[in-house]
């Protein structure tokens, strides 16, 4: 059975490592640095069903890429790192089923691991 496909969005180098070292076991993992970046590998890879994204990155940050991805492809499931508490907008994306949870900076993987499990499983 094939992997499930996963894109991970940060721009910084050490978080992007940490995470596909630790994840790409169970999933197939794509990085980007940042929002245009992960635009561009989600019209390559039409099949990559979850998406994480840091929120603060240069050129399109993290709420600006969800906007535009989950209008181009709302069957994919996003979430959203932050190394901030929730802010209104993640709230409200919460809310209104734009992203599934939001996860803070520094990333507890088991946390994102377990979150992760439950979405590929529905």
């Amino acid at each position: 059975m094939p992997k499930i496909k996963i894109l991970y969005i940060d721009d910084e180098d050490i978080n992007l490592r940490l995470f596909k070292i630790n994840l790409e076991k169970k999933y197939q993992i794509f990085t980007a640095q940042n929002g245009v970046q992960g635009l561009e590998i989600l019209a390559q890879e039409s099949d990559i069903q979850i998406v994480v994204s840091d929120m603060r990155m240069p050129y399109m940050n993290g709420e600006e890429f969800i906007s535009k991805a989950k209008e181009i492809y709302p069957n994919i499931v996003y979430y959203i790192l932050s190394g901030f508490d929730i802010t209104d907008k993640i709230q409200e994306f919460i809310e209104k089923g734009t992203i599934k949870k939001h996860f803070r900076k520094p990333f507890n993987l088991k946390e994102i691991g377990l979150e992760l499990e439950k979405a590929v499983s529905h």
